[in-house]
């Protein structure tokens, strides 16, 4: 609801009064204290104000009042948008040309057509995304008319049509206009984007070497816009199958250092997908040499999924450098980039090895932990038969109801050991033997006590909140300076135990507990 100041313009801008139609006018285009933003009312008062002769309404209107909402009264607004272009609003100048330039603009804008069109090319000149696209719409795809004027005399000659042997360059605004059109296309509509690129495209294929592979592409040198327009045309062609033009926009595209157009030849010539499953499409006979050529460049370039098909290629039967080693690290570098695969074959590859190395078991919770964040539910059910969840342990219960500020402050150590079993479910012999600093892994807690505890058994723990992690962040820092060993300062385990009796004289009855081993 508006306040009693806004209240008193809006009753003065609908009796007329040109200053709070100003007012109320940026009111409603910036947000008022009460009042919500709404441009199309903005409109309608600042329009209001400008017949009054209020200089600063046109000069708003021209540098905020997109065409989105000046398309819907022409007529009205476009004295506004030329006074404040003419002023020097260069915001004005774009959308004097939209409203100007637009197919469905009256005719009786003709006196404006070349004060629209330097607008225009101005906007064009910054790389306005907006002037781009109207520029190829009204171009056609076509030169413009100032492209076929003859140069004056001492003027440079216009750069020669491309030939055969020289490459095709986005160097004219029609060219970079359509750019832009492409750019607005890609994420929107597929099949208007293939439709709008096939002059382009067809364009640039007949002016590139034939042979991608054995021609000095050096000398043939692409422009960004040129390798990512090969790379989306690719991608779009794969879909239908045996299109001619298919292989030679990716080889262009992989030979300009596109990444996704570098995986994909990668596998091409692998005749796999990317799972490693053989596919039916692809090159007549297998190439693995040119295949780890283009996938090691993707991966080069950040591309988890061209290490993880490498790991692939390494392990397969008829690849005649097949390496197990080989096939590991890459895999395990794939694992690293966050390869959802990768990290569950790393973790059901550790686990599997857990006889050879005891730790391997950490190494697998980690990797599958990881898979797991992803949704895997694979990794996670194996996660689940790898490490235990914690389990509730009643001793500590009646222990915890008798701790005060007073106990917690004489025996720190011990009153940390207790909160260990209380985040991650440890019997009493677990929670007094346990060593703090090595049971740390990052993402779990070993506890592995059998060296002080031989009827126990070594699990892991995972540390699945933030607050598990916190807690034990401030509890290894408590034990860094102290000896956790039986001759250290905590004593051996029946030590402990007698020292955790006399601490709590109040917990009563279940002191014989306490002492029970």
């Amino acid at each position: 609801m508006a306040n009693r100041e806004e209240l008193g313009i809006i009753r003065g801008a609908r009796a007329g009064d040109a200053v709070c139609q100003l007012a109320l006018g940026k009111l409603y285009l910036f947000g008022g204290a009460s009042l919500p933003l709404s441009v199309p009312t903005a409109l309608h008062w600042l329009n209001r104000a400008a017949l009054q002769q209020q200089d600063e309404a046109w000069m708003l209107i021209g540098a905020n009042i997109p065409f989105e909402h000046a398309q819907h009264c022409v007529p009205a607004v476009l004295p506004w948008y030329e006074r404040a272009y003419d002023a020097g609003v260069e915001q004005a100048g774009m959308v004097l040309a939209q409203l100007v330039l637009q197919p469905a603009a009256p005719h009786d804008m003709s006196h404006l057509h070349n004060k629209a069109r330097q607008a225009l090319d101005a906007a064009a000149q910054t790389g306005s995304p907006e002037a781009l696209w109207l520029l190829a719409h009204l171009s056609g795809g076509r030169p413009s008319a100032s492209a076929a004027t003859p140069s004056p005399a001492g003027a440079p000659a216009p750069p020669p049509r491309p030939s055969a042997r020289q490459p095709w360059r986005a160097d004219n605004a029609v060219v970079a206009a359509q750019y832009a059109l492409l750019e607005k296309l890609w994420p929107e509509d597929h099949v208007a984007f293939l439709q709008q690129a096939q002059p382009l495209l067809r364009q640039l294929l007949a002016a590139a070497p034939a042979d991608a592979e054995a021609a000095r592409l050096a000398d043939w040198p692409l422009t960004p816009q040129q390798v990512t327009l090969l790379a989306r045309c690719a991608e779009l062609l794969e879909r239908h199958d045996g299109d001619p033009e298919l292989r030679h926009c990716r080889e262009l595209a992989a030979h300009g250092g596109e990444r996704n157009a570098q995986l994909a030849l990668g596998l091409w010539f692998a005749r796999m997908d990317g799972d490693g499953k053989r596919q039916s499409n692809g090159i007549a006979a297998v190439n693995f040499k040119r295949a780890i050529r283009w996938l090691t460049l993707a991966g080069e370039q950040g591309l988890a999924e061209a290490w993880f098909a490498l790991s692939r290629i390494y392990l397969k039967p008829e690849f005649s450098q097949r390496c197990v080693a080989e096939a590991q690290a890459y895999l395990e570098r794939a694992a690293e980039m966050g390869h959802c695969g990768a990290q569950l074959e790393c973790g059901m590859y550790a686990w599997r090895n857990r006889r050879a190395d005891q730790h391997s078991d950490v190494r697998a919770a980690y990797w599958l932990q990881k898979a797991a964040a992803q949704g895997c539910d694979e990794a996670e059910t194996a996660l689940a038969r790898i490490v235990a969840a914690p389990k509730e342990s009643g001793w500590i219960a009646s222990i915890v109801a008798c701790l005060t500020r007073e106990l917690l402050e004489s025996q720190p150590l011990l009153a940390a050991r207790l909160e260990l079993a209380t985040l991650f479910g440890l019997s009493r012999a677990e929670a007094l033997l346990l060593d703090v600093k090595a049971a740390d892994q990052g993402h779990c807690l070993v506890v592995d006590i059998r060296a002080s505890y031989g009827r126990s058994k070594r699990r892991l723990v995972l540390l699945r909140t933030a607050r598990e992690r916190q807690a034990l962040d401030r509890i290894v820092r408590l034990f860094e300076e102290v000896d956790s060993g039986p001759d250290g300062l905590e004593g051996n385990y029946r030590q402990r135990l007698y020292r955790l009796k006399t601490w709590l004289p109040a917990v009563g009855d279940g002191e014989g507990d306490l002492l029970a081993a």
